[in-house]
C-alpha cells in the first residue's frame, strides 16, 4: 500500500469510527448546562484525553497482543468484525441510542474524561482500529503517521465540539442521521476488508 494510499485509508477509517458528526449532539446535551468558557475546556480535555489513550494503544497495541499470544492476522479479522458491528449499529441507529442512553445516565459534573473521552471517542472501534492501522504499516513512520492522523481526526471533533450548538441546527436530527447510515456503510466495506486481509496473511483468502 501507498503512503498516500495508507494516508487516505487511515484517515477515513478513523474519521468513520469516531464519527465526529455524531459527537456533536451527545457533546451539545452533556454540556448543555456550561457556560461557553466551561464547555471549552471540556472539549479541550475530553479530546486530549482521547488522544492520549489512543496514542498509547497505538505505539504499544500491538506489543501488548504478542505478550498475550494474538498475532496480527487473527487481531485484523476480530478488529474487523468489531468494525462491522460498528457499522451494522451506525445503519440501524444503535450507536447513537447507546450513546444517549450513556449521556443520559451520566451525573458527573466534568462529562469529558468519562464518557467523551472514554468511551465516545477512545472506544473499542477506535482502539482496535489504531492498533489494525499500526499493525499495517510497522515502524517508526507508520506509527507516526497513523499518530498524525488519529491527531488530525480528533482535531475535526474539536472544532465541532466547540461549533456544536451551530452544527446540530444546520444539520437537525435528520442530517445527522443521514451523515451517519453514510458513513456506516463506508466503515462496512472498510471492516470487510480488514477481515479479507486477516485471512490473507491466514492463507484462506486470496486479495
Amino acid at each position: 500500500m501507498t503512503d498516500l494510499a495508507f494516508l487516505v485509508t487511515a484517515f477515513t477509517t478513523m474519521f468513520v469510527v469516531i464519527d465526529p458528526p455524531g459527537q456533536a449532539p451527545l457533546f451539545v446535551a452533556l454540556t448543555q448546562d456550561m457556560d461557553p468558557a466551561t464547555r471549552r475546556k471540556v472539549a479541550i480535555r475530553a479530546c486530549a484525553t482521547a488522544a492520549g489513550v489512543l496514542a498509547m494503544f497505538a505505539a504499544f497495541g500491538e506489543a501488548l497482543l504478542g505478550f498475550v499470544g494474538i498475532s496480527m492476522p487473527a487481531f485484523r479479522v476480530a478488529g474487523g468484525v468489531l468494525l462491522f458491528l460498528t457499522a451494522m449499529d451506525m445503519l440501524f441507529e444503535r450507536r447513537t441510542k447507546r450513546r444517549e442512553s450513556s449521556a443520559e445516565e451520566e451525573e458527573h459534573v466534568d462529562p469529558s474524561v468519562f464518557p467523551l473521552g472514554i468511551p465516545l471517542i477512545a472506544g473499542p472501534g477506535s482502539i482496535a482500529t489504531v492498533i489494525l492501522l499500526a499493525g499495517q504499516h510497522p515502524g517508526i513512520e507508520g506509527l507516526a503517521t497513523v499518530i498524525l492522523v488519529m491527531l488530525a481526526v480528533i482535531a475535526v471533533v474539536l472544532a465541532l465540539y466547540l461549533a456544536s450548538e451551530l452544527l446540530a441546527r444546520l444539520l437537525g436530527k435528520t442530517g445527522i442521521n443521514v451523515v451517519t447510515r453514510l458513513l456506516g456503510m463506508l466503515l462496512a466495506a472498510l471492516a470487510v476488508q480488514f477481515i479479507l486481509s486477516g485471512l490473507h496473511d491466514f492463507g484462506i483468502a486470496g486479495m
